[in-house]
């Protein structure tokens, strides 16, 4: 009790608050079973984890094309996703200690992922990302790999279509 007080009075929110309807309209969207069922992606958590730092990674490629504040509210919905991916690990069991670690990880694995889609949606390497990424090096097969990355390009086209007032809303698909 007396450390959530505390916790409330010396939390640095900064505005991040007004990312959690983008956040949550992007965790919604890697819950969204059309993934798992018409892509293949298996249902397990790592999967879920690639799932939502894909259009995590999307959410903050839309944000960083708005200038400034864009990139700001990009740090900010990072935040948002490192605060869900530790609630998650210390749900599961994690200790301070090893949460840490996993969190380095999860990081610089969604930095990975945000140059390798940048590049993907740019150019013609997406299916190549995301098999090595999104399913983990095993080939989901044709049509579910084409399903997948022709749903994330649609993505991709309604998010930079999307006004950002739209987007910060929980706008994403």
């Amino acid at each position: 009790m007396a450390f959530s007080f505390l916790k409330k009075i010396f939390a640095r929110d900064e505005g991040r608050h007004a990312l959690s309807p983008l956040y949550n309209a992007v965790v919604a969207e890697a819950r969204n079973p059309v993934w798992y069922l018409e892509g293949k992606l298996p249902d397990t958590i790592d999967h879920r984890f690639e799932m939502v730092s894909a259009l995590t990674a999307l959410a903050i490629l839309r944000l960083d094309l708005s200038g400034d504040d864009g990139k700001r509210s990009a740090v900010m919905l990072t935040e948002l996703f490192v605060d869900d991916m530790d609630g998650q690990l210390r749900q599961e069991g994690m200790g301070d200690l090893v949460v840490g670690k996993h969190i380095g990880k999860m990081m610089a694995s969604l930095g990975g992922r945000i140059a390798a889609y940048r590049d993907g949606l740019e150019g013609d390497g997406l299916d190549e990302a995301l098999v090595r990424n999104l399913y983990r090096g095993e080939h989901p097969g044709d049509a579910p790999l084409a399903f997948t990355a022709a749903r994330l390009r649609q993505l991709w086209a309604q998010l930079t279509g999307r006004p950002d007032d739209a987007l910060l809303s929980g706008q994403f698909s």
